[in-house]
């Protein structure tokens, strides 16, 4: 569907779908797009485009630039915004969207929670979905192990070099009060020998 049908039927903004995405989440370490080869082979704007070659080239640029727009995966509805995007003139954007295929199939107007109304594309969508549930994950793996090793350091730290810190280093309830005791002393600090043994000395008098 190109903008120019979309603009042809008027939607109330609150009948719009909401974008899935909101415009703080950010890819800025995304320098690969997934790309699903198959599904692009098969793909109704691929077939189409062969016959008019440089909208296809068009839109398919659109499926990367829309990758550092905000919130990411989506265009401006406007003709403006959207030539100013592929570098190239007003008018050269209105004769591309005006042909039986436009740059801009299958996108579709969305509500955004910044409360702008943009354009999304289903595929792009359900694969920055997935790239953003990839870097949760990977974000709370990478957590998990550095409180893992933070652990394993105030343990050493309590066995090998604090008189009597072995039977201490022992508690894992113990060993995660004084992580916990030290983060909220020096915030985002790490856990030298010096604070462990602060923090042992805090918290022994209330255990």
């Amino acid at each position: 569907m190109s903008a120019r049908t979309l603009s042809a039927v008027p939607t109330a903004v609150d009948d719009l779908p909401l974008y899935q995405i909101g415009h703080r989440e950010r890819l800025d370490s995304h320098f690969f797009v997934m790309w699903n080869l198959k599904r692009w082979r098969g793909s109704d704007f691929r077939k189409k485009a062969y016959k008019d070659p440089e909208v296809g080239f068009y839109g398919r640029e659109l499926f990367d630039l829309c990758q550092d727009e905000t919130p990411v995966g989506t265009l401006p509805c406007d003709d403006d915004g959207l030539a100013f995007l592929l570098r190239i003139s007003g008018a050269k954007w209105r004769e591309l969207n005006g042909r039986e295929v436009s740059p801009i199939y299958n996108w579709h107007r969305v509500r955004c929670d910044n409360g702008e109304i943009r354009l999304a594309h289903p595929v792009v969508t359900e694969l920055l979905l997935e790239a953003l549930d990839s870097k949760r994950r990977n974000a709370a793996k990478n957590a998990d192990d550095r409180m893992r090793k933070r652990l394993g350091t105030i343990a050493a730290h309590l066995a090998q070099k604090v008189p009597g810190g072995a039977r201490v280093a022992a508690s894992e309830e113990r060993i995660n009060e004084i992580s916990d005791w030290i983060d909220g002393a020096y915030p985002g600090g790490s856990a030298t020998l010096k604070r462990v043994q602060e923090a042992l000395a805090e918290l022994s008098q209330r255990w």
